[in-house]
């Protein structure tokens, strides 16, 4: 192979969302709510709409809500955009209700994948949809981002559709689908739009806009990042690395495998342990530069030396290299390759060092590529304060109200209750656990707000929301305590393929300095007619005990008695499929927590969260999960089944049985799935121990496993001998001539309802 030198791996500073030129229709103005209906135009003085939205939630303007987000950023840009809210998909002719759209229709799902707001874990329908007014179910249709897709090209064939938001985000590749339980293409294909945007995707559908109010036709926009389109073959000029098989028979040289770390590339070609000295040696000159605070200066992708050695590590241009993926009929039919192919797009996902990424889906002349440009520059945070500035009305649309202009009872929207007093102040989550998707959809660089900006957004809800007490619902984000967190270096930041920061250990060249988050609380606190600041979001304890200032602070002014974390688990196979921290962590945090609350005078609880049925769970390990949950006086309400969403690494784990966490092979690790009705019920049932309903299946598995001695009316068992009748009394469940120890028979007044805990210790008697 040659030796490519002199050019740049890395991408360009991103044109900043400010920089462009308004568009003409910028004269009309800022409308107070963007219309969802011709009279609203009208009054608006539009003949049309430049852009039209179509989202399967209801219209809520409100910057937790991805189509005020987008329609607010694209009026920004001066551009008329107008609302189709949950239409009826029956036919075409509600997508017609703001008339044809002169640029283009922009599509969305909603702030969840529609199969997920639909159906529970168990694929049970639900009833209701928090993000549908009167939380009424059936708002919208399975897999609206295929079908609204379809009916805006039923509407006009000749409107170009940008499909968006994180159900097209997360199925942008061949996925496994848990409601079909097979594989399922590329929504790319399915839906038949234009372009997909993925993660956030401010910065590529201004750009996007701006090209086609600029007549540019949407089949030539190919070079924008994070998006997914068709195309027939390679382009000429890109090198094209083959990843399309886990077995590679001899000695190839041709491409650099994609798996491997730098270090590891140099070896594979034969260089020598000088590379590892090389690459130590970048993160010292990197962690030297001590006046680098993560977050303060926008976002800078620096070349790493470690790959700039003429003719060494041969290695193709990076903006002109793209992967190619097992194809669609390969993963479909082999789950090891699956496993593959999810592993190598979650290695590509730092937009510092991503490459294009292609799969093949159909076969002869047919055959179509989705190509996927490496994900999107993140928004500095001068961009992020442009976009949370934006003239949002926080309150759902008008259309929703009552004849009193409330937004209660029957035309109340959950999801906005839930935020309402809700602050974001960040966004990202460098975490990587393997059940969640935030990281795929939003990228694992943080992108933080400026204090400021949060210090205008509390005052807006204090002076413009109806119904605020004083108490700010939460200041946080995926994660509550990341802002402003990051690599030490933009060169190491530039160079890593981890898939996480703080597993299995928190990486030693992240900055854990929590000070400006403790900093924005204090100020937050101080704002006029703010009488107390809560903390809602998801907190990493791991990454907190590197700061006991902050906890300390988090404890004596942001916990409202309760504060919620999630373990997920107490044993070490499920953990490191989860890529979650040991219980110790916990542990840590708690003392932390304990100590600091007895400070403050207060008596405060944490409430630990936990997942049932995770891959790489046994029996066995809920089972001491259950023990651990007794023994801390823990009795869950509710409990939480894993959920295979698409694209998750966990979900690659459930479909094929192997660990795309580490290199996949025909022989690589394979992972125990938890399938089955049955044995996901036991998983639940050894989280919800105290239940009685959940005894019988409990006692058959117990004694099933050879641990019929946690069978019992002692402190160290964990179920007990007897059943309760419907009248409430007790009957045994002992055998006959059993050696086992008589159980005490009790009795209860009829109707007495077992108590359900919350998370507190059991109550001591006064």
């Amino acid at each position: 192979m040659t030796a490519y030198a002199d050019v740049s791996l890395f991408p360009r500073n991103a044109k900043p969302l400010s920089s462009y030129r308004k568009y003409w229709a910028e004269r009309f103005g800022v409308a107070p709510f963007l219309p969802m209906s011709r009279d609203e135009m009208t009054q608006l003085g539009w003949d049309s709409c430049d852009i039209i939205i179509v989202t399967g939630d209801a219209y809520v303007d409100h910057p937790s809500f991805g189509m005020a987000v987008i329609g607010r950023m694209l009026e920004n840009q001066g551009f008329r955009v107008g609302i189709i809210s949950q239409p009826d998909w029956q036919s075409a002719e509600p997508f017609k209700a703001l008339g044809k759209p002169n640029l283009f229709f922009g599509v969305t799902a909603g702030n969840m994948d529609s199969m997920i707001n639909r159906y529970t874990a168990d694929r049970k329908m639900r009833s209701d949809d928090a993000y549908t007014a009167g939380d009424v179910g059936g708002k919208r249709p399975d897999r609206a981002a295929i079908v609204y897709t379809q009916r805006c090209k039923e509407a006009y064939k000749d409107v170009p559709i940008i499909l968006g938001g994180i159900e097209g985000s997360l199925r942008r590749i061949a996925h496994y689908d848990y409601w079909s339980d097979k594989v399922r293409r590329s929504v790319v294909i399915d839906s038949k739009c234009d372009l997909l945007l993925y993660g956030n995707a401010e910065r590529a559908v201004v750009e996007i806009a701006h090209r086609l109010a600029a007549k540019e036709p949407v089949q030539q926009i190919t070079d924008v990042r994070g998006t997914a389109f068709l195309r027939r073959e390679t382009p000429e000029g890109w090198f094209e690395i083959d990843s399309t098989s886990v077995d590679a028979p001899g000695r190839v040289e041709a491409h650099v495998n994609p798996y491997l770390m730098i270090s590891e590339q140099a070896l594979e070609q034969g260089e020598s342990c000088a590379r590892n000295d090389e690459a130590r040696a970048v993160a010292d000159t990197a962690n030297a530069k001590t006046k680098f605070k993560a977050g303060e200066s926008p976002l800078v992708f620096a070349p790493n030396p470690s790959l700039q050695t003429p003719g060494k590590l041969k290695v193709p241009p990076r903006d002109r290299s793209v992967i190619r993926l097992p194809s669609y009929e390969q993963v479909k039919s082999d789950p090891v390759l699956y496993a593959h192919a999810n592993r190598v797009l979650h290695l590509e996902t730092n937009p510092g060092n991503a490459r294009a990424i292609v799969q093949a889906h159909g076969e002869g002349p047919t055959a179509r590529d989705v190509w996927i440009t490496p994900p999107p520059i993140p928004l500095t945070t001068a961009e992020m304060d442009l976009v949370f500035d934006l003239p949002y009305a926080r309150s759902p649309h008008p259309v929703y109200a009552d004849e009193n202009g409330s937004h209660d009872g029957a035309t109340k929207i959950p999801a906005w209750e839930m935020i309402r007093f809700s602050v974001n102040i960040m966004r990202g989550c460098f975490g990587g656990c393997t059940f969640c998707s935030i990281t795929e959809h939003e990228g694992r660089i943080i992108q933080s707000r400026s204090e400021d900006s949060v210090i205008r957004e509390i005052e807006d809800i204090r002076d413009k929301v109806p119904g605020f007490t004083g108490v700010i619902s939460d200041l946080g984000g995926p994660t509550a305590n990341m802002y402003r967190i990051g690599c030490k270096s933009p060169e190491i930041e530039s160079a890593c393929r981890k898939p996480s920061c703080v597993y299995p250990d928190v990486c030693q060249n992240l900055n854990t300095d929590h000070s400006s988050l403790i900093h924005m609380y204090r100020r937050a606190r101080a704002v006029k007619g703010v009488k107390k600041i809560l903390i809602g979001s998801g907190l990493r304890y791991d990454l907190a005990v590197k700061s006991p200032e902050y906890i300390r602070e988090l404890v004596t002014h942001h916990v409202g008695g309760y504060l919620k974390i999630a373990p997920e688990h107490t044993e070490m196979g499920p953990l490191s499929k989860m890529m979650k921290p040991g219980i110790g962590s916990y542990d840590k945090f708690k003392q932390l927590f304990d100590k600091f609350s007895e400070q403050a005078g207060k008596k405060q609880f944490l409430v630990p969260y936990f997942i049932a049925a995770h891959p790489g769970t046994s029996d066995e390990d809920m089972m001491h999960l259950a023990m651990w949950l007794k023994t801390h006086g823990f009795r869950a309400d509710q409990v939480q089944t894993f959920y295979p969403s698409p694209m998750a690494t966990a979900t690659a784990m459930y479909h094929s049985g192997r660990n795309p966490l580490g290199r996949v092979t025909r022989t690589s690790e394979t992972v125990d799935i938890v399938r089955g009705d049955r044995r996901r019920r036991l998983h639940k049932a050894f989280l919800r121990y105290h239940d009685a309903n959940n005894w019988p299946l409990l006692r058959e598995a117990l004694k099933a496993m050879g641990r019929a001695d946690l069978i019992g009316n002692g402190k160290k068992h964990l179920i007990p001998f007897h059943q309760p009748r419907i009248d409430g009394s007790y009957v045994s469940t002992r055998r006959k001539n059993s050696t086992e120890a008589t159980p005490v028979r009790r009795s209860v007044k009829p109707g007495r309802v077992l108590t359900q805990h919350t998370g507190l210790p059991p109550r001591k008697k006064a």
